[in-house]
């Protein structure tokens, strides 16, 4: 099957909540080396208020979206929580009257998340942050859908890009957010931001997945 439904999505968003979930710790030591530490704290507690609120409650996919970028704009410390909530909340406008999600509907909702982000921070590939694991991302999923991939293919090729989009800001001098100020000592470390957006990216396509 190449489609899921909109209407199902509400185990998607579940497996991202674990996905952050899981990796509250290491989201923490990441951004501990080169910045305050305090991301994986964020992002779960985010994360976990949305499922506290919305777990009883039945939701599609771009309603909770959402939802979930709801409460981390308004919800969350650090520069993360508006930046998150952007891309979560202009994804949801992008695919709320959609009532079955291929491919395309996927990459013009990541790609409506893209540029949301990109109105509000100058950041681009090669920055050291999170673009450099959604933009490639996206690029990923045009491609497959410009192709005619079906949708597992596209999300599989979609996840090694985020891996490798994240991997990529290990060699990178970070160009904004409080590790910018170490200039060269910056490189050599992960962005934190990159590998969250890793997570959520990858736990999203593992939740389609499990859906078709």
């Amino acid at each position: 099957m190449s489609t899921f439904k909109n209407a199902d999505g509400k185990p998607i968003l579940l497996k991202m909540v674990k996905g952050i979930q899981d990796n509250k710790a290491y989201l923490g030591e990441v951004d501990g080396l080169i910045g305050d530490g305090d991301h994986g704290m964020n992002m779960n507690k985010g994360f976990s208020v949305f499922e506290e609120r919305f777990k009883d409650q039945d939701f599609s996919f771009s309603e909770g979206l959402d939802e979930l970028g709801t409460i981390l704009l308004n919800e969350i410390g650090g520069s993360m929580g508006p930046i998150y909530g952007t891309i979560l909340m202009d994804m949801a406008e992008a695919g709320e009257d959609v009532e079955n999600i291929g491919v395309a509907e996927l990459a013009d909702m990541l790609k409506a998340g893209l540029d949301g982000l990109c109105e509000i921070v100058d950041a681009k590939v090669g920055d050291k942050t999170l673009v450099d694991t959604l933009s490639p991302s996206v690029d990923v999923l045009k491609a497959a859908a410009d192709s005619g991939k079906d949708l597992k293919a596209a999300l599989e090729e979609m996840k090694a890009a985020a891996a490798t989009g994240r991997d990529s800001t290990k060699d990178m001098v970070a160009k904004f957010g409080r590790s910018s100020r170490l200039g060269e000592r910056s490189r050599g470390v992960l962005d934190a931001g990159a590998t969250s957006c890793c997570i959520i990216l990858t736990a999203m396509a593992d939740g389609i997945i499990e859906l078709l």
